[in-house]
């Protein structure tokens, strides 16, 4: 009787997991399909299947300058973000570091500040040193929301690092920047792809900060994709969500393979001390 009992409750708690997982996912999924509609109808059931959506994507001048932008701020925004990340994260993880509460909690602030209370700041910010409706200043932006996720990664590296290595490295006559280079990179460098991974996916993806920055000719993929479901409901728009949301699983099931070769790493590290 008991066994029957506890046999009910794991298939109630299976069923509630799948309808909560199937609420999650299946916005997402809806617009998979129509994104291969023949017709410019965003109802079920479909009339046919056309790949003329993505053909009008590959051939649109408006969308591949948003493509473009939205590649050159990710890329230049993941540098600088995993850059200066790891070089606060290095700072985080000594012991003497003064102030590190205060510091971590500044750092990490973007993540926990609402994103249009970021926006309005640097909106301001950013008004008095010339960098509105430039390129430059979204970089900038997307810098400051990108580089709380490498110093968290990073700093989750290097709590296990082992520090001996690098006194090792210093008595064989390494320099700081030769022992960092050739001994800690190489160990950390999972946290640091990890890191930047999440902020080029945050980059890619942001679009508030970018509608309070940006001019005619900064627009990124996701503000265009806005702006085309507030001017014209355009089925173009959902290639390019199926398009983001094959690049979205593809760069976490990297950052997945990342995350799990630094826990074998550390493990084996453990293991050898």
């Amino acid at each position: 009787m008991k066994a029957n009992s506890s046999s009910a409750r794991a298939w109630v708690l299976r069923t509630f997991c799948v309808v909560v997982l199937l609420f999650l996912v299946a916005p997402i999924l809806a617009i998979v399909p129509l994104s291969f509609n023949a017709e410019p109808f965003f109802t079920y059931p479909m009339p046919g299947l056309s790949l003329q959506w993505y053909r009008e994507l590959m051939e649109s001048a408006v969308w591949q300058l948003a493509l473009r932008n939205s590649l050159i701020v990710a890329t230049f925004a993941t540098l600088l973000a995993s850059v200066l990340g790891t070089l606060a994260a290095l700072g985080l993880s000594r012991n003497d570091c003064p102030w590190r509460a205060v510091i971590m909690a500044v750092l990490i602030s973007p993540m926990i500040i609402p994103v249009v209370v970021s926006a309005v700041g640097i909106y301001y910010c950013f008004a008095r040193v010339g960098l509105l409706n430039t390129l430059t200043g979204i970089v900038f932006a997307h810098t400051a929301l990108g580089a709380p996720f490498v110093v968290i990664t990073v700093l989750a590296t290097l709590s296990s690092f082992d520090h001996n290595l690098m006194r090792a490295a210093a008595s064989l006559g390494a320099s700081p920047m030769r022992a960092f280079f050739r001994v800690m990179l190489p160990v950390i460098a999972p946290g640091v792809a990890s890191g930047a991974l999440f902020a080029f996916i945050t980059s890619f993806d942001e679009v508030v900060v970018v509608l309070f920055i940006a001019g005619s000719e900064q627009r990124t993929l996701p503000r265009q994709m806005w702006s085309g479901v507030r001017e014209s409901i355009s089925p173009t728009i959902t290639a390019v969500a199926t398009l983001l949301i094959v690049a979205s699983v593809l760069l976490l099931v990297s950052v997945q393979w990342l995350q799990g070769r630094a826990a074998r790493a550390s493990a084996r590290s453990g293991a050898s001390g």
